[in-house]
């Protein structure tokens, strides 16, 4: 199979959506990331506020020998220069000499936004030698050993938290309960199973349960268990959102919207479960719901920025592009999501046939975005639309200037862009000029294989794919493309074969290559071997090219009944599939032809 470098282009996306000695401030809030998710977990103290210092925040430190404080103020430093890692180091260190509360808080703090296991695990034993009364360690303890299956040691922590009158949030924790495997998460729910019986009316216990049970695909045990902890279990939105996500996963869609439409109205306020229940009836294909209950959200909240946002996809999704035009500049006005907005009000402005303004709108898509080279490509794709040729290319030119990768990138695009307008000739002398300027560049040799693919232009395709092979020989995809079409194209097959040998060695498992490899085997009547490769290509990427393989390869094995039910089983989710209709007319003919008059 060669690689195929066409792409969808943008397409709307998913609507959704720190007593001890010491006084020290709290890391700049600039400094947390994703990572710092452990200590979030933990509740907050007065030992440790969740408001973020200033930069002038106050640092004060007691009894602390004269090294003691050089490693406070180097640990300091190495915060405000932003590397927090050595930061932690620091503190990490202090914190076990001293074992000052203050100071062991502050390392935890680092520690959790450098994902330091290790560290968070010594933090917490001398937090709770400091503190037995106090639950916290004991949690951070529990997260950290439950995290890494050690459940033998994380059950009796979590029992402490209890008995210290903690609570555990497994709410908060589920998103990492969720990445173990099933046997860990199946040894956990067992584990569990003395906690529940020594503290039986235990809320976050009882949701434990719930939650891991539904993470384990058990829906109907889930339900039953949280049906069992009604008598004690204080029904929140929490508690309503978890019966409704279990109740989608198991394709009860109506019932969890009715579940959430009950908890709408005791929790009129929580705008957690209302967007929950605006999303579900997304998926539900109720817009006019939808609309809705976000219309509600920004009621209670005008600056509710996410429900407006998604108001304005469901608008544009249900090509209302007035409604959705005017919340998007909202959007943009406001300064909330301004380069999203900019690329679904462009977005608004093309389905409306107004291609100048969606032009505008798409160049306006900063930099860096997540959708800037969607958004340049779409405005590309209109600008050649409009025979404004010339003009998209000094776009890209002066928006990568100084840019080499990026404008290799825009190249590649200009010339598949020219070349599905129909302007092969100009794309081609677009990849000429840029190789006499980046010789040897494989990414716009390659963007030159494709046009001399469109052409069968064999020679050009080769001459360009061995150059590429020469400077890179360990390309898989180059090994691969020059592979199958030699195997497709010609009669050197054995040519064909080392080539995709040495694909599949440098990228096994790959089934665009393992579908050459057998490709190329049935071309030297290699059947049995095609066969077990074609059947692993094909459960690995089910597209009607293999497909069309697989039935050619069974019908010369013999097996026309098994390659009929392949390629009819292929056009049932491909109709009229050129490649399959092909390969089933061809040899039908063939073998009509063959039989006696």
């Amino acid at each position: 199979m060669r690689i195929n470098r066409k792409q969808p282009l943008a397409a709307l996306t998913a609507l959704a959506l720190l007593a001890g000695c010491t006084v020290v401030p709290e890391p700049d809030a600039a400094a947390a990331t994703e990572a710092a998710s452990r200590q979030a977990q933990l509740p907050a103290t007065a030992d440790a506020p969740e408001k973020s210092p200033s930069a002038e925040a106050k640092t004060e430190y007691g009894a602390f020998t004269e090294e003691q404080l050089y490693r406070a103020i180097v640990g300091e430093l190495e915060a405000n220069s932003g590397d927090i890692v050595a930061a932690g180091d620091s503190y990490l260190d202090l914190a076990l000499s001293t074992k000052d509360l203050g100071v062991i808080l502050r390392a935890v703090q680092f520690a959790s936004i450098a994902n330091d296991t290790n560290a968070l695990l010594q933090l917490g034993l001398v937090w709770a030698s400091v503190a037995p009364e106090d639950p916290q360690p004991q949690l951070l303890l529990a997260i950290e050993y439950l995290e890494n299956g050690a459940f033998d040691r994380a059950i009796p922590r979590m029992a402490r938290v209890l008995e210290l009158g903690g609570s555990i949030d497994f709410s908060a924790l589920s998103s990492r309960t969720g990445q173990l495997n099933p046997q860990s998460r199946a040894l956990l729910i067992q584990a569990l199973e003395p906690l529940l019986e020594q503290f039986p009316d235990d809320d976050s216990l009882a949701l434990a349960r719930v939650q891991l049970l539904a993470q384990s695909g058990e829906y109907e045990a889930a339900l039953v268990a949280l049906d069992e902890a009604r008598s004690h279990v204080t029904q929140t939105a929490g508690t309503i959102l978890l019966e409704a996500q279990i109740l989608q996963n198991m394709g009860r869609g109506e019932q969890a919207a009715r579940v959430m439409r009950a908890g709408v109205k005791i929790f009129s306020n929580d705008p957690i479960l209302r967007a929950s229940l605006a999303r579900l009836y997304i998926t539900q294909e109720k817009f006019d719901d939808a609309l809705r209950e976000y219309s509600l959200l920004i009621e209670q909240n005008a600056d509710n920025w996410e429900a407006v946002y998604a108001k304005a996809l469901v608008h544009l999704e249900i090509e209302e592009y007035d409604e959705a035009e005017a919340l998007f500049q909202r959007l943009i006005d406001s300064g909330e999501r301004v380069d999203e907005s900019r690329y679904y009000l462009a977005t608004a402005f093309e389905r409306q046939g107004e291609l100048e303004r969606a032009i505008d709108n798409y160049r306006l898509v900063s930099i860096g975005t997540n959708n800037f080279l969607g958004a340049q490509q779409q405005a590309t794709r209109l600008s050649i639309q409009l025979g404004a040729v010339a003009a998209a290319h000094d776009w890209l030119q002066r928006l990568s200037r100084g840019q080499p990768r990026l404008e290799v990138l825009f190249i590649n695009m200009e010339a598949q862009l020219l070349q599905q307008a129909g302007l092969s000739a100009e794309a081609k002398q677009l990849l000429d000029r840029s190789l006499n300027r980046y010789p040897g560049e494989v990414d716009l040799l390659f963007a030159r294989v494709l046009y001399f693919d469109s052409i069968k232009d064999l020679a050009g395709s080769e001459a360009d794919l061995r150059t590429i092979i020469a400077i890179k020989p360990d390309d898989a995809r180059a090994l691969n493309h020059l592979g199958y079409m030699l195997a497709d194209q010609t009669t050197r097959y054995e040519e064909a074969l080392a080539l995709l040998e040495s694909a599949i060695a440098l990228n096994p498992g790959d089934p665009a290559t393992t579908d050459s490899l057998a490709w190329a085997q049935y071309k030297l009547g290699r059947y049995e071997e095609a066969l077990v490769n074609i059947r692993r290509a094909f459960a690995a990427f089910p597209d009607p090219e293999v497909a069309s393989h697989m039935g050619e390869i069974l019908w010369m094995m013999g097996r026309r009944e098994e390659a009929m039910v392949v390629w009819q089983r292929a056009l049932e989710g491909a109709p009229g599939d050129p490649l399959v209709t092909e390969a089933m007319e061809r040899l039908q003919a063939l073998a009509a032809d063959d039989e006696p008059a």
